[in-house]
């Protein structure tokens, strides 16, 4: 835990992700704002072929040009039966437009003829760091496995956190909430990796 009044922008305009995120990381004495806060934020384009190359430009890029300090993560759920899919492709499965219930109608689709034994899945997020020159300057990355259910359950979370059931708990993410998820979620896990990464910059002095 480390305190320092530098800003931290979260480099999304998903409303949801931007509040998890920022809760992610209060406890650390950021000062944190999102691209809500930016009338001028650009839309970076997000075709790059993994997780780690769409945060990176998302960080890069957004940091060059509002000349701020940028965290942007790109995350997503892999399904083994799936070969990997949704992947890269989570957010827009279902379409560019999608919504969650469509993007997890087509995934139950997809599966709907795979019996419970092999429907493990994986949801992974890859977290990057830019600063105001729009070079990169930290990242992380996080896993967290389970399963993917028959039908959604519970109203919490965003994505596809109604049908990912954590094995330990019997419960998805959508029922569980956000104290555990807090805890155990890729997104979790790779911000408490990223921290330290942090902490070594501000208190060297080069946050600026």
């Amino acid at each position: 835990m480390f305190d320092t009044d530098k800003a931290l922008v979260i480099g999304t305009n998903n409303l949801a992700k931007g509040r998890e995120l920022s809760e992610l990381l209060h406890p650390y004495g950021f000062l944190v704002q999102t691209l809500q806060d930016f009338s001028d934020a650009i839309d970076v384009v997000e075709n790059g072929e993994t997780f780690a190359a769409n945060a990176q430009a998302k960080a890069c890029e957004q940091a060059e040009h509002l000349g701020c300090w940028v965290l942007a993560d790109d995350s997503g759920i892999e399904v083994k039966a799936l070969g990997g899919k949704p992947g890269i492709y989570s957010a827009r499965f279902a379409g560019e437009d999608a919504s969650d219930a469509d993007n997890s109608a087509k995934l139950l689709a997809e599966l709907s003829e795979v019996p419970e034994e092999k429907r493990a899945a994986n949801y992974y997020c890859h977290v990057a760091v830019a600063d105001p020159r729009g070079i990169l300057r930290a990242e992380s990355s996080g896993i967290c496995r389970g399963l993917i259910r028959f039908e959604g359950t519970g109203s919490n979370g965003f994505g596809y956190d109604p049908l990912f059931e954590i094995v330990e708990y019997h419960r998805t993410f959508g029922e569980l909430g956000p104290s555990v998820k807090k805890v155990i979620s890729h997104r979790a896990r790779a911000m408490r990796a990223i921290v330290p990464q942090l902490a070594k910059i501000a208190a060297a002095g080069e946050w600026s």
